[in-house]
Parts: structure tokens; C-alpha cells; sequence
């Protein structure tokens, strides 16, 4: 049985889940955590896992290898100054190159052993050249690593249409399918100004409630069907899930409103 708490590492508002095992640490306590990315120094904050005290198996968390020391602490600040610095110098040879990439954000490993870069790119680059010169001139480990637009936008941060801070960049712990058949099921126009993120893909919001439309859609019928009302046979136009309204156009052109919980499936013409 593993002991999860809820981690806020270093810039990033979004918290992680890490195992910290035997370790006593209450909000607001500073540790170190082993993650894929390498070290990285990061603040206990309230989660739900933390508030619960949930105790989870079978699944890999990263580890709380130390509680932050100050060295540690000295480090990390260090690393935070650093970072500006290695960003403009990457992107001043990336630039020189004309390399087809755009620089997204750097990281340093809590112990200052290795440099990660990231970067978005439509398309495979060969930067062998652009890590010899960085290793030579940081003196250091150097990783490129690719990332996607909904990566891009996770780490760099953004308000979304709703005015609120990215989810991704706040609680969501991975990115979930989202379709554009989704989109359809909820009735939302098929805009993408209004159904993309800032990164440019469906916005992650749309899979949230998908399933609720789902399920509220089975007792609606299909748009385009005929359906038999008191005031004539009509074609179902459009259907309003929330409010629960189904709209119907009757053959002579006049829109009714009908409630959902007026109609039901004997109600629909059969197809020829």
C-alpha cells in the first residue's frame, strides 16, 4: 500500500499525485520527487487524495525520494534563474540554424544534472549539432524533447474561453479523447473558433459531460426524424438537451416546441 499525496512541482500550478511513503509531510512541506522528467523539487498541497488519505496499490506514482533540504532549496532557485538564461541561448542557435521548431519551456533537474528542452515541431528534426554545441557550451546533459500543442499549452499556461485558467495547466492529470463526434451530441456548432482550446484542438471541457448527453439523448429522438404531434407530422429540426426542448417543423413551415417529457419513441413515423 502506497501513501499519496498531492505535489505541486516547481512552476506549475498543476498538482501530481507522488508516493511518499514512510515520509511524515503535511501542506506546504518541500520535497524532492523522483519523476520521468528526472529530480524535481516540489510543494505538498491540498488534494483530494491528500485530504482523503487515500491509500492506492498497483498503480506507479512518482516518489517522494527526500524532504527538500536547504541546498535543495538553493538549487532550485538557481535552476529557476538558469532556465531563463538556457531558453534565450537555445533559442538564439535554433534561430541561427533555422531550424524549423519553436521553443516551448526548460527544465533542470533538481540536482542541475541535466537540461530538458522542449519544443513543438510539424516535423522530425535533426538537432545533433544543436545539443553538441549546448552540452559544450552548459556543460551538462542536454534532452530535446518533442512535445504536442496540448503539451505546449499545459505547460505554458493560458485562459481559456471561459475566462478561467487551462485546465490542463490546473487539475487534469492527462489529456482524455475528445471528438468531434462529441460536439455533435451536445448540439454545439460545428465553429471551431467556439469548440477549439487555445492550443488549437477540441477543447478537453467538451468530454467532461459526454456522457450525461449520451445517456439524456437516448430518450430524445434522432434530428431529421418525423415525428406524429396534436398539431400534425413534422420533422424533429433541432433538440435542446439542456432545457430539454424538441424542436418541430411542420410541413407547412410552422415551428413548435415540444417538451421533452411530452414525447415518446410511439410518437415516431416509420421510415419507408
Amino acid at each position: 500500500m502506497s501513501n499519496i499525496i498531492g505535489v505541486r512541482l516547481r512552476k506549475h500550478l498543476r498538482p501530481v499525485f507522488a508516493d511518499a511513503g514512510d515520509f511524515d509531510l503535511k501542506n506546504g512541506d518541500k520535497v524532492v520527487v523522483q519523476t520521468k522528467e528526472g529530480s524535481i523539487v516540489g510543494r505538498v498541497t491540498p488534494s483530494y487524495a491528500y485530504k482523503c488519505g487515500v491509500k492506492c496499490a498497483g498503480r506507479n506514482y512518482p516518489k517522494v525520494i527526500r524532504k527538500a533540504g536547504e541546498d535543495d532549496l538553493r538549487q532550485e532557485e538557481l535552476n529557476l534563474r538558469l532556465e531563463k538564461n538556457y531558453f534565450q541561448a537555445c533559442q538564439k542557435k535554433i534561430k541561427k540554424r533555422d531550424l524549423p521548431m519553436k521553443l516551448v519551456d526548460v527544465g533542470i533537474a533538481a540536482d542541475g544534472n541535466k537540461v530538458v528542452f522542449y519544443f513543438v515541431s510539424e516535423n522530425r528534426i535533426d538537432f545533433r549539432s544543436l545539443v553538441k554545441e549546448l552540452a559544450g557550451d552548459l556543460r551538462t546533459r542536454i534532452e530535446m524533447r518533442q512535445i504536442g500543442a496540448r503539451t505546449e499549452a499545459q505547460r505554458i499556461g493560458g485562459i481559456g474561453c471561459c475566462g478561467r485558467s487551462l485546465c490542463c495547466e490546473t487539475f487534469l492529470q492527462k489529456f482524455c479523447p475528445v471528438t468531434v463526434k462529441m460536439t455533435k451530441e451536445q448540439g454545439l456548432p460545428l465553429d471551431p473558433e467556439k469548440i477549439s482550446g487555445v492550443c488549437g484542438r477540441l477543447m478537453c471541457c467538451l468530454a467532461y459531460e459526454h456522457e450525461n448527453y449520451v445517456e439524456m439523448n437516448k430518450a430524445m429522438p434522432k434530428t431529421g426524424r418525423k415525428i406524429k404531434i396534436p398539431q400534425g407530422i413534422g420533422k424533429v429540426k433541432q433538440i435542446n438537451i439542456i432545457s430539454k426542448k424538441i424542436y418541430v417543423e411542420l410541413e407547412d413551415g410552422v415551428m413548435i416546441e415540444l417538451k421533452a417529457e411530452d414525447y415518446n419513441p410511439g410518437m415516431l413515423v416509420k421510415q419507408k
